[in-house]
């Protein structure tokens, strides 16, 4: 049995991705979701690493100042995408399972 691909990508009125499957099943990622759960070797090490002591004084980063968007998606072979985000990030290759993982 072939595993499902995308048959149609759009953008959400928040900025992030709706996915149709070929399976007929639909999955929404919110920008936020697909930040947080990028698969790069960076995200995943910052992810089990321990959290920083927080500063005396919170200053905002610019990721909490304006909203996270995903700006574009291009396809890795048949069998990925790589997403571009607002705050500059765009390494992490989302492999089709994975998407469909995190739906």
């Amino acid at each position: 049995m072939t595993q499902p691909t995308p048959t149609a990508i759009r953008r959400t009125p928040d900025d992030g991705i709706e996915i149709v499957w070929s399976d007929g099943t639909t999955g929404a990622y919110s920008p936020r979701l697909l930040r947080e759960a990028c698969p790069c070797a960076t995200c995943r090490e910052k992810r089990t690493a321990e959290p920083p002591s927080p500063p005396l004084l919170q200053v905002l980063r610019p990721e909490e100042i304006a909203p996270l968007v995903v700006l574009g998606m291009k396809p890795v072979g048949q069998y990925a995408y790589s997403i571009a985000f607002s705050d500059g990030h765009d390494t992490g290759i989302y492999t089709l399972d994975y998407l469909r993982e995190l739906a």
